[in-house]
């Protein structure tokens, strides 16, 4: 329980159905910060919305610290990310490590036989293939089926999402008829242990010495400028940039080993193909031969389609129709087949002189 609606009429749901039902809401903000100043499923006022909805629902709540875990999981990876010039998905690696990993094993102990959230996205049993199959939420506005892609099936088999199926509008208004205090909580689009969601105020805060000036370069190596630090730019940039130029400029690459940052055109901050690792198939096996799928790159980017070719047991080359905008290092890419995640991995490459020729022999 996160303290918002689409968590609470989760538990709603569930007792409707006849489920015996625990809260339980996970401490993961770091200690003797400014812990009022964290937001979403973060902060104590998530806490005490939580407990408030527990209360009214006449369910038991309790809270349980995975701070260390979380420390560890998920905010170390995320600074290591952004100090190696990558940005990171920390919402993925939370869903992997620690909802779906360490509070089911917690739930497990405690004689759950499932642990449910207020994910917008759906799992069906197809019978046929033995396989959980992870779908899209109904709303396709709200679908977070992508920040999942990475639980495997033995998690799937243990996971309830019972708003799935339901409009956010939906969702809001079950939550009225049954006067939930969250009924109108608005949604949080920022990254809950980021205060205030200042990013560069909390890199500089957890890795102050990883803010170290550098050059800004065109891709001819001429310098146009300078930057604090490779953690505070991400590929696609346009703005914050500090230099003026006839047209508008993005950042294309972030270089650590020169400690630089690329600026380009629109036109070079386009790409069409792509390295991706740390893969997880959901819906197939591990393919050993091409496959086609509509590919997202990043959370709010339109599906394109995509040629998909493994060539290490762990990593694909992508290939896509049409040439995309800003493919990010670090971010995940999740193919789809309609409604269905096929499986999903993380971005390791996308600017050409990355993707070696030995890559793409065995491409």
């Amino acid at each position: 329980m996160s303290g918002g609606v689409d968590s609470s009429v989760a538990v709603a749901l569930l007792k409707d159905e006849g489920h015996q039902v625990i809260g339980v809401t996970m401490q993961i903000w770091p200690p003797g910060k400014d812990e009022d100043r964290f937001g979403g499923c973060c902060g104590i006022g998530a806490v005490e919305d939580a407990k408030r909805v527990a209360h009214k629902l006449g369910i038991p709540h309790y809270v349980m610290n995975f701070r260390d875990i979380f420390a560890q999981k998920v905010i170390a990876d995320f600074c290591q990310e952004y100090r190696s010039g990558r940005t990171p998905n920390p919402c993925i690696r939370c869903n992997q490590y620690i909802k779906f990993e360490a509070l089911l094993e917690k739930a497990k102990g405690l004689g759950a036989d499932f642990i449910a959230t207020g994910h917008h996205a759906r799992i069906e049993k197809d019978e046929a293939k033995g396989k959980y199959m992870l779908k899209k939420g109904v709303d396709p506005q709200k679908d977070q089926s992508y920040f999942l892609y990475a639980v495997t099936q033995k998690q799937l088999s243990h996971i309830l999402l019972p708003v799935g199926n339901l409009t956010k509008e939906k969702v809001r208004e079950i939550a009225r008829e049954l006067s939930l205090p969250v009924a109108d909580k608005p949604e949080s689009q920022e990254i809950c242990f980021i205060p205030d969601d200042d990013y560069p105020e909390f890199l500089k805060d957890y890795i102050p010495q990883a803010a170290e000036p550098g050059p800004i370069l065109n891709e001819q190596g001429s310098i146009l400028g300078n930057h604090q630090g490779i953690m505070f730019y991400t590929i696609g940039q346009r703005k914050g940039l500090g230099i003026s130029a006839k047209e508008p400029l993005y950042v294309i690459a972030i270089e650590p080993e020169r400690n630089a940052v690329v600026v380009g055109s629109k036109e070079q901050a386009l790409g069409n193909e792509l390295i991706a690792s740390d893969l997880n198939w959901i819906a197939i096996t591990r393919p050993t031969q091409p496959i086609t799928a509509k590919a997202k790159i990043r959370y709010r980017h339109p599906e394109a389609e995509a040629t998909v070719i493994p060539f290490d047991e762990n990593k694909v080359y992508v290939k896509f129709n049409e040439p995309q905008l800003a493919i990010t290092p670090g971010q995940a890419i999740v193919f789809y087949d309609g409604n269905i995640v096929i499986g999903g991995g993380t971005i390791e490459s996308a600017r050409k002189a990355e993707i070696t020729e030995k890559e793409k022999e065995f491409a």
